[in-house]
C-alpha cells in the first residue's frame, strides 16, 4: 500500500508536465486571438514556437580567456555527440533560439504593421511601451553563472500590460504584446550582450528557454492581461 501511495507523487508529476504544455499552448491560443490573428495564423504560430524551442540558430562566438563546458545544443538544435569527447572550448556561442525569440518577434512585427495600418497615432504609445518596459527590463535583469540572463517572469508582461492600457487602451492587447517582447529582447538580451563573457556557459541563446523564455511568456501574458 505505501508503495503504491509513494508512486503517486511521481504520476502527478507526470501528468503534470505531460499537461503543462497543452494548458499553455490553449492559454496561448486565447491571447493570440485577442490580437486579432486568423485562427490558422495562431495556430502556425503556437507550432512554430513549440518546435521553434529547440531550434538554436548561432549568430556568432565570443572568445574567452578560461575554458566553459561545451553546449551540447550548439548548432540549429541537433545533438553534437563529439562535445563530450573535446576538450571543453574556449569560446561561448551566440544564438537566437527560433521559437523563443524569431517567431515571437516576426510577431510582433506584423501587430506594429497592423496597428500603425489603422493610425499613425500609435506610434508614439507603442515607442513609449516599449522603452519604459526595455528601462524595466534592463533594470532588473541580472547574468547568472551557467545560465545566462535571468529576470523576474511576470514584471515585464504586467509593465507592458499596464503601459498598453495607459497609453492605447482602443488597441492595448497589441501594444501589449509588441511592448512584452521587445522589453525582455533588447533590455534584457539586447543590451546585456556584453555582459556574456562573464557567464560561464559554452552558448548564450537569445530567447534560448524556448515556449517557456521571458520573451514569449512576457508577450503572451501581456497580450491577455490586456
Amino acid at each position: 500500500m505505501n508503495g503504491r501511495l509513494g508512486c503517486l507523487p511521481i504520476f502527478l508529476f507526470l501528468l503534470l508536465l505531460f499537461l503543462l504544455p497543452l494548458v499553455f499552448a490553449q492559454f496561448m491560443g486565447l491571447a493570440l486571438v485577442k490580437l486579432r490573428l486568423d485562427p490558422s495564423v495562431a495556430i502556425l504560430v503556437i507550432v512554430g514556437i513549440f518546435l521553434g524551442s529547440v531550434v538554436n540558430i548561432p549568430i556568432t562566438r565570443i572568445a574567452r580567456q578560461d575554458e566553459v563546458i561545451a553546449h551540447p545544443y550548439p548548432l540549429f538544435g541537433f545533438l553534437d555527440i563529439g562535445s563530450h569527447l573535446q576538450r571543453s572550448p574556449r569560446e561561448t556561442i551566440l544564438a537566437v533560439n527560433l521559437g523563443g525569440c524569431v517567431v515571437p518577434t516576426l510577431v510582433a512585427v506584423y501587430e506594429i504593421f497592423q496597428i500603425l495600418g489603422d493610425s499613425w497615432i500609435y506610434l508614439f504609445p507603442i515607442v513609449l511601451a516599449v522603452a519604459i518596459n526595455t528601462g524595466v527590463c534592463y533594470r532588473l535583469a541580472k547574468p547568472v553563472e551557467g545560465i545566462g540572463i535571468a529576470m523576474p517572469a511576470l514584471v515585464p508582461p504586467l509593465v507592458a500590460a499596464l503601459t498598453a492600457l495607459l497609453f492605447a487602451p482602443a488597441e492595448a492587447p497589441s501594444v501589449a504584446f509588441v511592448a512584452g517582447v521587445f522589453g525582455p529582447l533588447l533590455g534584457a538580451d539586447i543590451l546585456h550582450i556584453r555582459e556574456i563573457p562573464r557567464i560561464a556557459t559554452g552558448m548564450a541563446s537569445i530567447g534560448g528557454a524556448g515556449t517557456f523564455d521571458g520573451i514569449v511568456l512576457s508577450g503572451i501574458l501581456a497580450a491577455y492581461l490586456a
